[in-house]
C-alpha cells in the first residue's frame, strides 16, 4: 500500500507542456508500470486474434482435433490473463490520478499559501476556485488515462509484425490507414484546444461574479444595485452555456470520429480480406484474424484519440496552473539575506518614527485610519517602505525586507480585523499546529475574553465553525481572531484595535488580561481606545504619517490636547457602543 499524497517537490512553471513533463517524472515508476499493464493487456487481444484464427485453420481446414484443442487452450489462457491483468490496470490508474492530482492540489496550495495577499490581488477569485477544481480534474483525468497510449502502440507493433508475416500488402494497407487516422484528428483536437480555453476563461469569469455576489449581497441590496449584479451574472451565464455548446459540438464530433474512422478502416478489412480469401491468397483462418487484428486497431486508434483530448484538456488546465505558480510575491525574499539579529530586539518603522520596544506592550495612536493602516503594514513588512529590527544589546539594524519572508512571517505577527477565520473545528482554528494543551488553550481563550464561546457550544472545542465563523456576532469572532493572534505567540504581536466590535465592559476585561498574556514579550497595540492604552507601557502619537509625542498614556492624556482629542473621540465612541 503506498501513501498518498506524495511530496510535491518544485515544480516546473515555465510552460503547461514542461509541467505536464515533470508530473510525469515525479512519478515515472507508476506510469511505467501502467504502461506495462496496459501493453500486456492489449497485447494479449492481439494474441487472441491470432490464436482464434489458427484454431479455426488447424479444426476446420486441417482437421486436425489436437491442434484445435491447443490452440482453444491457449485461446482460453490469453482469456484468463486479460482478466487477471484488469484488476492490476485499474489500481494503477487510479493511482495515477491521484498523484498527479493531489501533486498538483500541494503545489498549488502551497503556492497560494506563499503568496497571501497576492494572489487575490493578482488573480481574479473564479480563476483561484477554477484552479483548485476544474484544471486539477483535468490533470488527473490525463494521468488517469495516459498509459492507455503506451499500451495501444505496443498493441500496434504487434498486430503490425502478424499482418505483415502473413500478408505483406494487406498488412501494408491496414497499417498505413492507422496513422492517416490519427493525422485526420489534429484539425478536430486544435478546435478543442481554443474553444475549452475560451470556455475556461469564461468560466472563471462567472465564478468571480457568483463570489462577489454572495459575499456583497447585503451591500448590493442597501444601494439598490442587486437587479444590476443579477442581470451581469445572467448575461456572463449564457456565454459560459454558449462556449460549453461549442466545446460540446466538437468534442461530439471527436467522438463520432473516434468511431467512425475505425469502424470505415473495419469494413475496408472485411471487404478486402473476403476477396483474397475467395482468390486463395488467404485462409478462413487468416481473414478471421486480420478481422480480430482491424478491431484490436481500431480500439487503439480510439485509445489514442482519447489520450490526445485529454492531453489537450490537461494542457489547457496545466497553462492556468502555471499562471498561479509563476506569479511573483509582492515582497520577494532578497537575494542575499543578510544575518538575523540575536536576542531582544525593538521593531522600529524609520518611516513614521514608531519604535516598538522589546519586551513591552507599545500603544500607537494614529489621527487618521490612513496611518494607522500603513504603520501596521510597515512593522509586518507588507510593503516595500518595511520596518527594522534593532538589536538591543548591539545596535545592529537588519531590515525586514532584508530577512527571508517565512523569518519575518514567524517573529513579527500583524492581527488586523480583517483576517478571516476558517471553517473547522474550533480547537484547529486556535491552534493550527495542534500543540497546545487543553488547560494552556483555556488561557489563552480566557485572555481573549472568549471563554463564553466555547462554554456555549455543546461540543467544546470541537465545535466546528462555518466559514468566517457567521454563526457568531461580529464581537464573538473579533475575540476568536484575537485568541488566535494569542496562541501563535510571536516574538512581536501586532494588534489592530482588537477591541473595536465588543462593548466598553469586555474591552476593559480584555485590556487587563491582554497585557498579562503578553507579559515581557513584545507588542504593539495600533488603537486609540483609552482602555487598552491605559494597560500600556509607552504610548507614540502619530498624525500626518510621523511620530509627534511620546510618552506613557497618562503623561500625555494630561500634556497634549492632540493626543487627548484623539483618545477622546474614541471615548465618546466607545460609549455609544
Amino acid at each position: 500500500m503506498r501513501d498518498l499524497p506524495e511530496p510535491p517537490g518544485v515544480p516546473d512553471h515555465r510552460s503547461a507542456d514542461r509541467y505536464l513533463l515533470w508530473l510525469a517524472r515525479r512519478q515515472w515508476a507508476s506510469l511505467t508500470w501502467g504502461s506495462l499493464v496496459s501493453g500486456a493487456y492489449t497485447t494479449c487481444g492481439v494474441l487472441s486474434a491470432a490464436a482464434l484464427g489458427a484454431a479455426i485453420d488447424s479444426g476446420l481446414a486441417d482437421g486436425d482435433s489436437d491442434d484445435l484443442l491447443l490452440w482453444c487452450g491457449v485461446l482460453t489462457g490469453l482469456t484468463l490473463i486479460r482478466v487477471v491483468i484488469v484488476p492490476f490496470h485499474e489500481r494503477t490508474t487510479s493511482f495515477n490520478w491521484y498523484a498527479s492530482a493531489y501533486r498538483t492540489v500541494q503545489s498549488v496550495t502551497g503556492r497560494a499559501v506563499a503568496l497571501g495577499p497576492t494572489l487575490t490581488r493578482r488573480l481574479p477569485s473564479g480563476e483561484v476556485v477554477a484552479v483548485g477544481t476544474d484544471d486539477i480534474d483535468q490533470i488527473g483525468e490525463f494521468f488517469e488515462d495516459s498509459v492507455r497510449g503506451p499500451g495501444a502502440v505496443v498493441s500496434i507493433a504487434v498486430a503490425a509484425a502478424l499482418m505483415l508475416a502473413a500478408h505483406t500488402v494487406f498488412g501494408l494497407a491496414v497499417l498505413a490507414a492507422v496513422p492517416l487516422i490519427t493525422v485526420g484528428m489534429v484539425p478536430l483536437l486544435r478546435s478543442l484546444s481554443r474553444r475549452q480555453t475560451h470556455q475556461r476563461d469564461h468560466q472563471a469569469e462567472l465564478t468571480t461574479i457568483a463570489g462577489d455576489l454572495v459575499a456583497g449581497l447585503r451591500v448590493l441590496r442597501g444601494v439598490g444595485g442587486e437587479r444590476a449584479f443579477v442581470r451581469r451574472y445572467r448575461d456572463e451565464s449564457r456565454r459560459v452555456r454558449d462556449a460549453g455548446v461549442r466545446v460540446g459540438w466538437t468534442d461530439a464530433c471527436l467522438q463520432a470520429a473516434r468511431t467512425l474512422l475505425p469502424g470505415l478502416l473495419l469494413v475496408g478489412v472485411v471487404w478486402y480480406g473476403a476477396r483474397l480469401a475467395l482468390e486463395g491468397a488467404l485462409t478462413l483462418g487468416l481473414l478471421v484474424a486480420f478481422y480480430g487484428y482491424t478491431r484490436a486497431l481500431g480500439e487503439d486508434v480510439r485509445r489514442l484519440m482519447l489520450v490526445a483530448s485529454l492531453y489537450v484538456s490537461a494542457r489547457v488546465a496545466a497553462g492556468r496552473i502555471t499562471g498561479v505558480l509563476g506569479l511573483a510575491h509582492d515582497h520577494p525574499d532578497p537575494a542575499h539575506p543578510r544575518p538575523e539579529p540575536e536576542g531582544p530586539c525593538d521593531l522600529r518603522d524609520p518611516v513614521s518614527g514608531v519604535t516598538v520596544t522589546a519586551g513591552e506592550v507599545t500603544g500607537v495612536v494614529c489621527a487618521g485610519p490612513s496611518d494607522a493602516t500603513a504603520v501596521a503594514a510597515r512593522l509586518g513588512r507588507y510593503r516595500e517602505d518595511c520596518a527594522e529590527l534593532v538589536e538591543r544589546s548591539t545596535g545592529r539594524t537588519v531590515s525586514l525586507r532584508d530577512l527571508p519572508l517565512k523569518r519575518v512571517r514567524e517573529r513579527v505577527l500583524v492581527a488586523a480585523n480583517d483576517a478571516h477565520l476558517f471553517s473547522g473545528r474550533l480547537r484547529d482554528e486556535l491552534d493550527p499546529g495542534g500543540d497546545l494543551s487543553d488547560a494552556h488553550l483555556a488561557r489563552i481563550v480566557r485572555a481573549a475574553h472568549a471563554g463564553d464561546v466555547v462554554e456555549r457550544s455543546p461540543l467544546g472545542w470541537d465545535t466546528v465553525l462555518a466559514e468566517r465563523g457567521r454563526e457568531h456576532s461580529g464581537g464573538e469572532q473579533q475575540r476568536l481572531r484575537l485568541a488566535r493572534a494569542l496562541a501563535v505567540a510571536p516574538e512581536v504581536l501586532v494588534l489592530v484595535e482588537p477591541a473595536s466590535a465588543v462593548d466598553v465592559h469586555t474591552e476593559g476585561i480584555i485590556a487587563q488580561r491582554l497585557a498579562g498574556q503578553r507579559l515581557g514579550r513584545t507588542t504593539a497595540l495600533i488603537t486609540t481606545s483609552p482602555l487598552l492604552l491605559a494597560h500600556t507601557d509607552r504610548v507614540c502619537l502619530v498624525r500626518d504619517g510621523r511620530v509627534v509625542a511620546e510618552g506613557t498614556h497618562r503623561t500625555l492624556l494630561a500634556s497634549n490636547p492632540d493626543y487627548a482629542a484623539t483618545v477622546a473621540g474614541s471615548a465618546a465612541v466607545e460609549e455609544g457602543r
